[in-house]
C-alpha cells in the first residue's frame, strides 16, 4: 500500500503486479473504481484483483477522492472531477500511457463510463459492475443519501461502535458521516449529467456490463449493451444489486474472461496498420 500524490490530493493506492508471466507494456492496466460512501478499495481485494494480477495483468486499486485512506477535501466530488483524478493519478503512477482497462463497481462504473468517453485513446475496455445510469437513480440516491445524512447528523453511533469494540464499523461511520455532513458529495451526485444513447453509441472499447437479475438497474445496462457498439451483458441469475460480495466465482471468470479476449483484440489491432 502506498499514499500517493495527484493533483492537489494525497490518495491511498495498492498496486499489484501482474504475477502470470511478463507484463508485457501493451498489455492493459486494469484499475479498479470502486462505489460511495461507504465502499473503498478493498471491495475489490480478493475477488476481482488478486485473480487479476495473477492473470498476468497489473491492478491498480484506490480509494475515491474523500474514501477510504484518500484526503477529504470539501468539495470535488462531481465526476467530472472524479475522471481528472483518475488521470492525474496515473500520470503520478507513471502509467499515463499505458492503455487502461478500467473496472467499476455501482458507482464507480458510472465513472469508468465517463473516463472512457473523456480519453476514448487511453481506455481500451470497460467493466462495469452493476453500473447507475439513469436520472431515476441519480434521485433516488440524492433521497437515500440526503435521509442518511440527517440521521448521522451529530450522532453518536461511532462513539458506541467503539465502545463495543466494532472499529471497522465505527471508521466506515465516520467516513460516511464527514462525506455526507462536510463535503458537497449529495449536491454534486443530484447536479449529475446523466447519459444517453449518442453518449453509449460513442463508445470505442469493449464494454461488458454485469446485472443481477432483479437489480433494478438492470434496464438501464440492457440499453448500454444495446446502444454501444461493443457492448454485451451478462445477468446472473437470482441476484439484485450487490453482485460483487454474492457472486465471486461466476463474475472472475466473466471478467478474466473479457479482460483477455479484450487484450487479444487490442493486440490485434495494433498489428493491423
Amino acid at each position: 500500500m502506498a499514499f500517493v500524490r495527484a493533483g492537489s490530493l494525497r490518495f491511498h493506492v495498492q498496486r499489484l503486479p501482474a504475477t502470470a508471466g511478463a507484463d508485457a507494456p501493451d498489455r492493459p492496466v486494469v484499475v479498479f473504481l470502486h462505489g460511495l460512501v461507504v465502499d473503498n478499495l478493498s471491495s475489490f481485494y480478493c475477488p476481482l484483483a488478486v485473480p487479476v494480477a495473477r492473470s498476468g495483468h497489473e491492478a491498480v486499486l484506490y480509494d475515491l477522492r474523500g474514501h477510504g485512506r484518500t484526503e477529504r477535501p470539501g468539495s470535488g466530488y462531481d465526476s467530472r472531477s472524479a475522471v481528472r483524478d483518475l488521470f492525474a493519478l496515473l500520470g503520478a503512477l507513471d502509467l499515463g500511457q499505458r492503455p487502461v482497462h478500467l473496472v467499476g463497481n455501482s458507482y464507480g462504473g458510472t465513472l469508468a463510463l465517463h473516463a472512457a468517453l473523456a480519453r476514448p485513446d487511453l481506455v481500451t475496455g470497460l467493466t462495469l459492475l452493476e453500473p447507475p445510469l439513469s436520472g431515476t437513480w441519480v434521485e433516488n440516491m440524492v433521497d437515500t443519501l440526503s435521509a442518511a445524512a440527517l440521521s448521522l447528523e451529530d450522532s453518536t453511533v461511532p462513539t458506541e461502535l467503539l465502545t463495543l469494540r466494532l472499529r471497522k464499523a465505527a471508521n466506515l461511520t465516520a467516513i460516511a458521516d464527514a462525506l455526507l455532513n462536510r463535503t458537497t458529495l449529495i449536491d454534486d451526485i443530484a447536479a449529475s449529467r446523466t447519459f444517453t444513447e449518442a453518449d453509449y453509441a460513442r463508445l470505442r472499447c469493449p464494454v461488458l456490463i454485469v446485472c443481477g437479475e432483479h437489480s433494478e438497474l438492470l434496464p438501464g445496462g440492457r440499453a448500454l449493451a444495446q446502444h454501444a457498439p461493443r457492448g454485451a451483458l451478462r445477468i446472473l441469475p437470482g441476484l439484485g444489486h450487490d453482485v460483487l460480495k454474492e457472486s465471486s466465482g461466476v463474475l472472475r471468470e466473466s471478467v478474466l474472461a473479457h479482460l483477455d479476449a479484450t487484450a487479444a483484440r487490442a493486440r490485434v489491432g495494433a498489428l493491423v496498420p
